[in-house]
């Protein structure tokens, strides 16, 4: 039986479109973030993050704790706020 495909959703995409955005800022290839990471204590090749950004892996919660540290932004700047504006508030149930 295959794989069932990934389904990643709004909070996801925000967050994913966020590394991206905020890596590109920093001037860092997804080779020198992911070596960043790496160096934080969250072992991670180029091609994880690229997946991660493309839209193709989950980013967990390791993963999005990491990558903010190695970013230099608290893990909440990762989540964006997408997908609280689509909730109309907090984005709490």
């Amino acid at each position: 039986m295959p794989p069932r495909p990934l389904g990643i959703g709004p909070a996801g995409q925000a967050t994913a479109q966020a590394i991206e955005r905020l890596r590109t800022a920093r001037g860092y290839s997804q080779r020198r973030l992911a070596a960043r990471v790496t160096a934080v204590g969250r072992p991670m090749t180029f091609t994880q993050l690229s997946r991660i950004e493309r839209l193709v892996r989950r980013c967990d919660i390791d993963d999005l704790m990491a990558i903010a540290a190695a970013l230099g932004v608290p893990p909440h700047a990762l989540l964006g706020d997408g997908f609280v504006r689509r909730r109309g508030g907090s984005g709490a149930t």
